[in-house]
């Protein structure tokens, strides 16, 4: 990843965080997280990760609202940045705490004998 991308990564995480949070009246997209986005080498697309919380019994709804919602989002990611093209928004349902916490239980159920000292 160039130190560009980077950065672009970063700033478009920035505002897309702050429309969702302070400018989308849509309540579907209330209590939204941006988790991460990641543009693609020619800076002409973007992914962009998204969590309701830990609820993900509403990823359908958001990601509907989400739809609806991109090319606003995407028109004001463009009065932000100075990049020559706005990057196309592709909104992905994040995962990532899902798996966590599937791993933390699997982690909990264990059964982990006590450690038993040497005799030395």
């Amino acid at each position: 990843m160039s130190i560009k991308q980077g950065r672009m990564n970063d700033r478009i995480h920035q505002i897309l965080s702050q429309l969702l949070l302070r400018e989308i009246s849509d309540p579907r997209l209330q209590d939204i997280t941006v988790t991460e986005v990641s543009l693609d080498p020619e800076l002409m697309y973007a992914k962009v990760y998204v969590s309701a919380m830990g609820d993900e019994s509403r990823k359908d709804v958001v990601m509907k609202a989400l739809g609806r919602a991109q090319g606003f989002l995407r028109r004001e990611v463009g009065k932000r940045i100075r990049l020559r093209n706005t990057p196309e928004l592709h909104f992905h349902w994040d995962h990532t705490l899902q798996n966590a916490n599937r791993i933390n239980q699997i982690i909990s159920s264990l059964e982990i004998p006590d450690e038993v000292p040497d005799d030395d």
